[in-house]
């Protein structure tokens, strides 16, 4: 009995103390604005002839769109307190999808990472452009995932797209620790029941239908989709464990210009929110998840009370609207 306790109370203490002190995010500081560059090599093919990794549903120039909205005084959601604070916020979602395979199929939680940002940004006040994205064990730790060579796995799969980066574009790296631990609970998951009155196919295909509306009359956008299914089919690895494996790219634009265009562009690593659902094969239910946006905070070690309200208020909007959806919070 009482080595039962001691052995609980480290294993709390463990979990409480995960990802203090560990890497939160690594950027290639890099000097002059490579922009362009960066977007002729990401967007074309010698990324993925490289170091396998490709882009899905690229969000090059961020900053440009807040200026013609939140910028322009004839748009109804003009900023009177507006700056340009920005010369280039870049979204670039992308995954691995042969190094990733094997790790979906144990540790199918990797998926609230996968695609991820490989952000750009050049502040107006500086001549220098950050490249970047978060630390691979850092989203290991957020997403739950313990099966240890998964995790080895997946850090792993990062160091070649790592030194690419600094082979292409030079610069300092500046790796960012974590200074605040995460929340107890740093992913919202739910499950909805599965009809199987007809075929997988057609219920997510009808649900993907509500999903969208639904998020979209909230004023989110969906700013990409990824089938894993499908691209295993299209790949010939064999993916049968699931029935169903897709996930979805969410952001909420306000929010984001509040935080990135107002002193924090390089929380934009988490952008656009990923968030999977997947059905086991033969299970009645679809699995979802997602990093809430308050693990935000503790990663990049946010102070500002009214950024932490903001995700707060998404964290909220974003459960309540699956809700709506007929989900179960887990």
């Amino acid at each position: 009995m009482i080595k039962t306790l001691i052995k609980s109370t480290l294993t709390l203490s463990l979990l409480a103390s995960v990802a203090f002190g560990t890497t939160a995010t690594r950027f290639n500081v890099v000097n002059g604005d490579v922009g362009e560059k960066y977007d002729k090599l990401v967007l074309g093919s010698a990324i993925e002839d490289a170091v396998g990794f490709s882009v899905s549903d690229p969000h090059e120039r961020i900053s440009d769109a807040y200026e013609k909205r939140y910028g322009n005084p004839k748009d109804p959601d003009y900023d009177k307190a507006w700056t340009t604070n920005l010369d280039n916020l870049g979204f670039f979602s992308m995954d691995n999808d042969k190094a990733i395979h094997d790790i979906l199929l144990t540790s199918p939680q990797a998926a609230g990472f996968q695609p991820f940002n490989l952000l750009i940004y050049k502040r107006k006040s500086e001549d220098k452009t950050y490249i970047g994205h978060i630390a691979p064990e850092t989203m290991m730790d957020m997403t739950g995932v313990t099966n240890a060579k998964d995790r080895a796995a997946y850090t792993k799969m990062f160091d070649p797209l790592d030194q690419w980066v600094t082979k292409t574009f030079g610069g300092k790296v500046v790796n960012t620790p974590m200074v605040q631990k995460l929340p107890a609970k740093p992913m919202m998951t739910f499950e909805f029941p599965v009809d199987k009155s007809g075929s997988i196919e057609d219920f997510t295909d009808d649900f993907q239908d509500k999903f969208e509306t639904a998020f979209e009359g909230k004023h989110y956008i969906i700013a990409g989709f990824k089938n894993f299914k499908e691209t295993y089919e299209d790949l010939e690895m064999p993916f049968d464990k699931y029935d169903s494996f897709f996930v979805y790219g969410l952001c909420h634009f306000t929010f984001s210009y509040n935080l990135f265009n107002k002193g924090r562009p390089d929380a934009g690593v988490f952008a656009p929110c990923a968030m999977y659902f997947y059905i086991e094969k033969g299970s009645n239910k679809m699995v979802v998840g997602m990093p809430r946006l308050s693990t935000w905070v503790s990663v990049m070690n946010i102070k500002d009370k009214t950024k932490i309200e903001w995700t707060k208020k998404i964290d909220k909007e974003i459960i309540s609207i699956m809700k709506s959806l007929g989900a179960k919070e887990i």
